[in-house]
């Protein structure tokens, strides 16, 4: 157990992790030394910042809580603290049910922790941050919260209305992240589309990317998690002009029958989405598309999941999520429907949801063999080089292998590779001289 050093844990999403990161910042202008792994903690104080989204992430962040909680009882640890979407929504239920945590905090308060360490905020790096992510990428939140009301996502009630920053402000801080090393930005927000409309009475997605584009030392700008409800298609214009705007969209889609995009209150058709489909491939030539869909949702009967699955073989997504439905207490669908889908049902849907994706990734993967990318260098890995072309994203999305014998490349680095070889989802490949 280290004096001085405090272990932050992040469970969850990626706007989670800028949170964590925006903490860690924060505690080390302040003289702690500070830690992200929680595999292997080292310090006197714990901070978990958890996920609240679905059954398995709630789970997940309750027991790595209690984990910490032994800990402390055994005197690994002093102090433990929790964050983040679950304390945000169940806080009083928790300080109830784990008494061992000496606090907790909601999602958007976590800055008292500092007070309650007996430190001071520092506003002067209000935009700065300890990135955890390779120094070559980092993660972007444009804005928090989320307007939309889905039947079935918990989001709006953990995060409140959506709430954009101010396009300045994330100017500065790209800027400052170029001057610090980032080539690549993920831009992220529960809702991309709605950005600007609190603020500038209109979607400024577009504005704001193309502004982000301009900025020297931007090599990579990838899009996470639109909607495609009233979808901004100047953006079409933004990612074919601007070469550093990946040709890559994270649009989480759910389903496709008309049946089951009502019932999720979505506001969207089946035929508006595969014409918006067909748009983005036809005004953004290459763009590679990522979707989460969802099985099991309370009124899915077989015909909708055959749609479904029709709609994954016709759109052939280069990358897609699913997963199963759970009843998240406060939500319309907890309020409104029966969550009478077997569990056996869901997950039979579900593997074979995946299992058709599986055959669809494979198949787009070899049509890459003897085709030339530009890559990005993440990592070395026993006998491999591990990259990504402006199609990945990292973690989620497939990556490029590339032999060390015979390179040596620098991390952050990039370079031009053709493909060899291909698996169901990663590219093997080498440089071009």
């Amino acid at each position: 157990m280290r004096k001085n050093t405090i272990d932050i844990i992040t469970l969850g999403c990626s706007k989670n992790l800028v949170d964590s990161e925006k903490l860690m910042k924060q505690l080390e202008a302040n003289g702690y030394k500070v830690t992200h792994d929680s595999d292997h903690p080292q310090g006197e104080v714990a901070v978990i910042n958890t996920c609240g989204f679905i059954g398995d992430a709630k789970e997940e962040s309750i027991n790595m809580i209690l984990e910490f909680c032994q800990a402390k009882e055994e005197g690994r640890l002093k102090k433990l603290y929790v964050m983040g979407c679950l304390s945000e929504r169940y806080l009083k239920d928790l300080q109830m049910e784990i008494p061992q945590v000496d606090k907790f905090y909601g999602k958007f308060n976590w800055n008292e922790l500092l007070a309650d360490l007996g430190k001071a905020y520092h506003s002067e790096f209000a935009i700065e941050r300890h990135l955890t992510t390779p120094k070559h990428y980092a993660y972007l939140k444009i804005s928090e919260g989320c307007d939309r009301k889905c039947s079935y996502c918990a989001i709006p009630i953990i995060t409140g209305k959506h709430v954009s920053r101010p396009m300045e402000e994330i100017l500065d801080e790209v800027r400052l992240l170029v001057s610090e090393g980032v080539k690549e930005f993920q831009v992220i927000a529960q809702e991309l589309t709605y950005y600007g409309v609190d603020l500038y009475k209109k979607q400024m997605l577009p504005e704001l990317i193309e502004q982000m584009a301009h900025i020297p030392g931007v090599e990579w700008i990838r899009l996470h998690y639109a909607y495609p409800a009233h979808f901004p298609e100047d953006l079409f214009r933004v990612m074919r002009e601007n070469d550093n705007v990946c040709k890559y969209m994270d649009i989480a889609l759910q389903h496709i029958s008309d049946n089951m995009l009502q019932k999720m209150r979505r506001h969207v058709t089946k035929a508006e989405t595969y014409q918006l489909i067909e748009k983005f491939r036809k005004e953004v030539p290459g763009i590679h598309l990522r979707t989460t869909l969802m099985v099991g949702h309370p009124g899915e009967t077989e015909q909708d999941f055959e749609e479904l699955m029709e709609f994954v073989r016709t759109a052939r997504f280069d990358r897609m999520g699913a997963f199963a439905y759970s009843e998240e207490e406060g939500t319309y669908s907890a309020k409104h429907y029966k969550d009478e889908i077997p569990q056996e049902v869901k997950q039979q849907r579900l593997d074979a949801l995946m299992e058709l994706q599986q055959e669809i990734s494979a198949d787009l993967s070899h049509r890459k063999i003897g085709q030339e990318f530009k890559v990005i260098i993440d990592r070395k890995e026993g006998d491999y080089y591990i990259g990504r072309t402006q199609f990945d994203s990292p973690e989620v999305d497939p990556e490029v292998l590339i032999k060390v014998e015979n390179h040596r490349l620098r991390i952050g680095s990039f370079h031009r590779v053709k493909v060899y070889d291909a698996d169901d989802f990663d590219l093997y490949a080498t440089i071009v001289k």
